[in-house]
């Protein structure tokens, strides 16, 4: 109960014992009962956004991602400032991928949770999931657009190659004039092509922006005492499976002393953005 809990109504106060009641059996993963609860102080006070959300989360931890985007809609209705709801219902539209507005989500949670308390922990837990988001969504775009330019290229090909064999037949004795003309023609078309294609081309991400031991660009950088970066989950994977040691230098290393890179974090969203994603962090 809060400190107001004299002044509730008792349908209030009941409401309020039931949501002790769900936090209680939410601790203990007994997250059917904790449902339980925070329903019924729902039925008995449905203006709270707190009981939805709450009611989300544990609808989170169950993978049940249409009650969790229900509920969430439901606590934002009520309260539009709520960081945990416009949270979870990005997570939730994510599952749907759709990932733009799934990521409009996030980015609300996390301006929110800035202005709310800026080093709380849930907004780096949103940011990592932003980051996360946002290449995804990345490397989605990226192979929709090769694909996109492989055809168009190939019914470009074909095109000049019609016009090549018309060109032919009407130019008796020219054969050679028009053979020449086709394959400046093709060269082209080759060059504007590999042209367009060069901002889905993983080979132009820099080094400082891949982990040093996937080669793959960073997700959520980490760096350690060593001045090394790393991306999180695969240093702990190390960490737990080989050693604590830096790979690197081979100095001790413990997930502690991890902290998250700022910079190449930004960094990276600077890459994602200028190479065809149209939202910054």
């Amino acid at each position: 109960m809060g400190p107001n809990a004299r002044s509730l109504s008792p349908v209030a106060r009941q409401a309020e014992k039931l949501k002790t009641d769900g936090n209680h059996y939410f601790k203990r993963d007994r997250f059917g009962a904790a449902i339980d609860a925070y329903t019924e102080a729902i039925t008995l006070c449905p203006n709270v956004p707190v009981y939805w959300t709450n009611r989300a989360l544990c609808h989170r931890k169950r993978n049940d991602w249409v009650r969790v985007e229900e509920d969430c809609r439901r606590a934002i209705q009520l309260d539009n400032k709520s960081v945990k709801a416009h949270y979870m219902l990005g997570l939730a539209l994510l599952q749907k991928q759709e990932y733009t507005t799934g990521i409009i989500e996030l980015q609300k949670a996390l301006e929110l949770g800035r202005g709310a308390n800026p080093n709380g922990y849930m907004v780096e837990e949103i940011w990592e999931e932003l980051a996360k988001a946002k290449y995804e969504e990345w490397e989605r775009a990226s192979t929709v657009r090769s694909w996109e330019l492989q055809s168009l290229k190939e019914a470009c090909v074909v095109a000049l190659k019609e016009k090549y064999v018309l060109d032919v037949s009407q130019m008796e004795g020219f054969v050679d004039e028009a053979t020449t003309s086709h394959t400046e023609q093709l060269e082209a078309l080759g060059r504007v092509f590999d042209k367009a294609s060069e901002a889905d081309n993983p080979t132009e991400v820099p080094d400082y922006l891949c982990c040093r031991i996937t080669l793959d660009i960073y997700r959520d950088p980490v760096i350690a005492p060593s001045g090394h970066t790393y991306e999180r989950a695969v240093i702990l994977d190390h960490l737990e499976k080989v050693g604590p040691f830096d790979p690197v230098t081979r100095e001790s290393l413990h997930p502690s002393q991890l902290v998250p890179n700022l910079a190449i974090k930004e960094a990276v969203q600077a890459f994602l953005y200028k190479h065809g994603w149209a939202y910054k962090m």
